[in-house]
């Protein structure tokens, strides 16, 4: 079977299962939380500011920040959906490597930073108090509970860095707003389908490396170091 053929068939798979896991809805927010943390990461590495960042419970979040030009607004602009993506592959080469723990430290101080530094009211406060306790809890369970867990938010990451981008898309031809996309296109004159097709291509190349990481963990698992 052709290999993009395969990750389009297992993407929609897995995004069908997860929807019969209880409350993974919640957790849906942890794309967000990443994809917004890539805006303030990459405003701060500008020299531009960071005045707060609000997630929501439909899964939206928004960046308030100041920028100090052009370039630096691209920049800010195009680090949510990439990083989101460079994320799902590192959760998954890290289920390769059976290094479970680390991810989950990770995704532990992400949230940690974003709930002392930028999320200071609303939804997104209590979300991420709630995910950073889960997250310290499972790295005292079991090692098969932790990596169970593990895995859940890894294709739950993948699946929605494929699943915004192909929004914006949608939205793009249909002549509506669409996040990121429409910024760039405002700030560039580039049109706004150009780089929500962008976003979708990374997207797309990231979640094919993730699950050719994912199919090899099954096949070679005499070659991963194990971390229990």
């Amino acid at each position: 079977m052709n290999k993009w053929m395969k990750t389009i068939l297992i993407l929609l798979g897995s995004a069908m299962l997860t929807r019969f896991i209880p409350m993974s809805y919640l957790f849906r927010t942890m794309d967000t939380m990443i994809h917004e943390f890539a805006h303030a990461v990459m405003t701060l590495f500008t020299s531009g500011s960071v005045l707060s960042i609000e997630l929501n419970a439909n899964h939206s979040g928004v960046t308030y920040s100041t920028m100090t030009s052009l370039w630096s607004a691209i920049f800010i602009g195009l680090a949510g959906y990439i990083t989101a993506s460079l994320t799902a592959v590192l959760l998954f080469y890290w289920m390769y490597k059976q290094w479970q723990k680390w991810g989950l430290v990770l995704l532990t101080t992400i949230a940690l930073l974003m709930i002392i530094l930028f999320v200071h009211q609303g939804y997104g406060v209590i979300w991420l108090a709630g995910f950073i306790v889960l997250n310290i809890i499972m790295l005292y369970l079991p090692p098969m509970i932790r990596n169970m867990y593990f895995g859940l938010l890894a294709f739950l990451t993948l699946e929605e860095s494929v699943m915004g981008p192909l929004f914006l898309v949608i939205q793009s031809l249909l002549g509506k707003s669409a996040g990121d996309a429409s910024n760039l296109a405002r700030w560039t004159h580039v049109p706004t389908v150009f780089w929500a097709l962008l976003f979708l291509a990374i997207a797309l190349v990231c979640a094919r490396s993730s699950l050719h990481l994912f199919l090899r963990s099954w096949k070679e698992p005499s070659h991963r170091e194990r971390n229990n």
